[in-house]
């Protein structure tokens, strides 16, 4: 596709904004979902000649009003669904009920509601990437479990949604990110996590946001028009 309008969930920070960053450079008109760091999307928005819609994806309506500004710029060809969140670190037995439904209601429900739009605006030649993690198969015990079944969904909806979509011409594919030096260690209260496991991964560090991003850039682009149904590790050898 020469023309290409990308919505970006949770681009405010981190790994979304990294993924706006990159596919700016790369061409794509940008559409910056976010939740609550607004002076931050808007800001974005502006350095990238792209929009900033605020956008809780685990609302139906918001989801769509996201997707519907999009539609307004033209055809909307890929979609990056990267909103996510997570809780205080802990044992599964001490997580709060709260917090539990909170992450599922974001990390899976906001998934699927973000997948369903996807599919109903994408034409052929359109992808799906959504950003998920390694812990869905470490399972990350004693610090985030419910987290790491979220992410499982994740990779789960993707290999089912590519099958679903693929007679049309749409690809869908996952990203599975390690331990990135993101504010999502912060508002879990472990800020130092990505220096406290960096022994544990096999290349000895913590990722970059931008390592992430390059994944997605190359699934969302033409080099990976025969990738789908993936689930790409990007996470040091974990």
């Amino acid at each position: 596709m020469d023309e290409r309008l990308t919505v970006v969930t949770g681009g405010s920070r981190g790994i979304g904004a990294a993924t706006v960053r990159r596919l700016a450079a790369l061409g794509h008109r940008v559409v910056i979902g976010y939740r609550t760091a607004a002076d931050e999307a808007r800001e974005l928005a502006a350095s990238v000649g792209g929009l900033a819609v605020r956008a809780e994806v685990s609302s139906a309506d918001d989801v769509d009003a996201l997707f519907t500004a999009a539609a307004g710029l033209g055809q909307v060809t890929g979609v990056v669904i990267n909103a996510g969140i997570t809780s205080p670190m802990g044992p599964l037995a001490s997580t709060e009920v709260s917090d539990l439904r909170r992450v599922v209601e974001v990390n899976v429900l906001g998934a699927l509601l973000c997948a369903r739009r996807a599919a109903r605006d994408l034409v052929s030649g359109g992808a799906i990437v959504s950003v998920s993690s390694a812990a869905a198969t470490l399972g990350s015990p004693g610090e985030y479990v419910h987290y790491a079944a979220s992410k499982a969904a994740v990779d789960t909806m993707t290999i089912g949604l590519a099958k679903e979509l693929g007679p049309r011409g749409i690809r869908v594919n996952a990203v599975a990110a390690g331990t990135v030096h993101t504010a999502i260690h912060e508002l879990s209260g472990m800020p130092d996590r990505p220096a406290r496991v960096a022994p544990l991964i096999p290349l000895g560090r913590a990722g970059e946001p931008e390592e992430i991003a390059a994944a997605i850039a190359w699934l969302l682009g033409d080099e990976a028009s025969f990738t789908t149904g993936a689930v790409l590790r990007v996470a040091g050898g974990l």
